[in-house]
């Protein structure tokens, strides 16, 4: 039998330090944002050649104003032939009140002819394999109703956990929750990774998968509560984790196993979603063992 509460001390340390780090990382290095967050266009670019980010800002830097703060970062997927670099390249261009704005359909066809014979001129073969367009105020909007959307699933679980089981049953599901948001968004932060909407869909994902794991550890709690009293709590909790154990490891691994192997061989437009979601059944898995159940343990104490 393992000892999950005797040891929890040492975990409650390990995610306080990697909460720190994650909101470290998050207000200094900041979050990656794809253009459905940021505003703009989003540049697919494809060179039959090996070159890396700053060639390619060296060739377009002149090709309009907004190229020369545009954010320029490779992309890659495991199919991808060996002679072959891809970028994304994501401007903003503004209008002459400086508000942003989306390219007409002229403007787009001018510019990529235009990125085409700069690398053309310098015996490159490039095409453009995608141009997407988000308005600044689409931007703003998609921002504000995500953040919405992460506090209402919160607030929604809160209530649920509390009909379900008791309050305090609904606090350890939010804080290990929101522990599973910090740490996931934290390893979007500190790798550089795309923060999207199939991001976004991933850490809601997320939270309906922890949520899972997590009321299957409660309800073996409740169910020895009621048949086993007297007993001390700490040692009822960790014997209802163990009885559960096989299964948590099951789902988990079998889910990390194809997220994973989702993030080595799918396409960029998934990446993000694979990304979240294999960092999230990790930690996920880790809260609903060592986080929700300590907090109800030291609740019910007092």
């Amino acid at each position: 039998m393992i000892d999950f509460i005797g040891k929890k001390n040492i975990f409650i340390v390990v995610s306080l330090v990697l909460i720190v780090a994650s909101l470290v990382s998050m207000f200094t290095r900041g979050f990656n944002y794809g253009v459905e967050f940021l505003g703009g266009s989003e540049i697919i670019l494809k060179i039959e050649a090996r070159v890396d980010e700053a060639y390619v800002r060296n060739l377009l830097q002149n090709l309009a104003p907004e190229f020369e703060k545009s954010r320029i970062t490779q992309i890659k997927s495991v199919d991808d032939p060996a002679n072959i670099t891809k970028f994304s390249i994501v401007v903003s261009p503004k209008d002459e009140n400086g508000n942003l704005r989306v390219y007409t359909g002229a403007e787009k066809a001018k510019i990529k002819e235009e990125i085409v014979a700069r690398f053309k001129e310098n015996g490159k073969v490039a095409y453009v394999a995608g141009f997407n367009e988000t308005s600044g105020y689409a931007a703003q909007e998609i921002k504000n109703l995500t953040w919405k959307a992460i506090l209402f699933t919160l607030l929604a679980i809160l209530f649920y956990i509390t009909i379900r089981f008791q309050f305090v049953f609904g606090v350890g599901a939010i804080l290990a929750l929101i522990h599973d948001v910090i740490i996931t968004l934290g390893f979007f932060s500190f790798f550089n990774y795309e923060l999207n909407v199939a991001a976004i869909a991933a850490v809601l994902t997320l939270i309906g998968y922890s949520l899972n794991d997590t009321i299957v550890v409660y309800d073996r709690i409740r169910e020895n509560l009621r048949r086993q009293r007297g007993r001390s709590i700490d040692t009822l909790v960790n014997d209802s984790i163990n009885q559960v154990i096989k299964r948590t490891i099951n789902t988990s691994l079998t889910t990390f196993i194809v997220v994973f192997i989702l993030l080595l061989f799918s396409g960029n437009s998934i990446k993000p979603f694979a990304f979240g979601m294999t960092v999230g059944v990790i930690v996920g898995t880790y809260s609903s063992l060592y986080i929700a159940s300590p907090v109800v343990i030291k609740w019910i104490k007092k």
